[in-house]
């Protein structure tokens, strides 16, 4: 009679792990780093930036950028040229 015990235990084990695999394997497919905007723009076309940033430009601004903060993040702290005009957007493309 032990058996529905153990089935709800291990419903709530997979419960428990199943967002963390999913948080894992998110931050698995993030790119490590970049070591220009070429490479960065072979990723994400149009650049990537902050979730609210806004490109400083006398033209057209780009907002067709990807926008994650978490992503602009990484990128940045393996290499800060890639936000060159310090606006929170790296590699954007006019």
């Amino acid at each position: 009679m032990r058996m529905p015990h153990l089935a709800v235990g291990l419903a709530t084990v997979a419960l428990a792990i199943g967002p963390l695999s999913v948080v894992e394997s998110a931050e698995a497919a993030m790119p490590k780093q970049f070591k220009n905007c070429t490479a960065l723009q072979k990723v994400y076309p149009h650049g990537v930036g902050k979730n609210k940033a806004k490109d400083r430009t006398s033209g057209t601004p780009v907002t067709t950028f990807k926008r994650s903060t978490a992503i602009y993040n990484k990128a940045m702290s393996h290499n800060k040229r890639l936000d060159a005009d310090k606006d929170g957007i790296a590699c954007e493309k006019r």
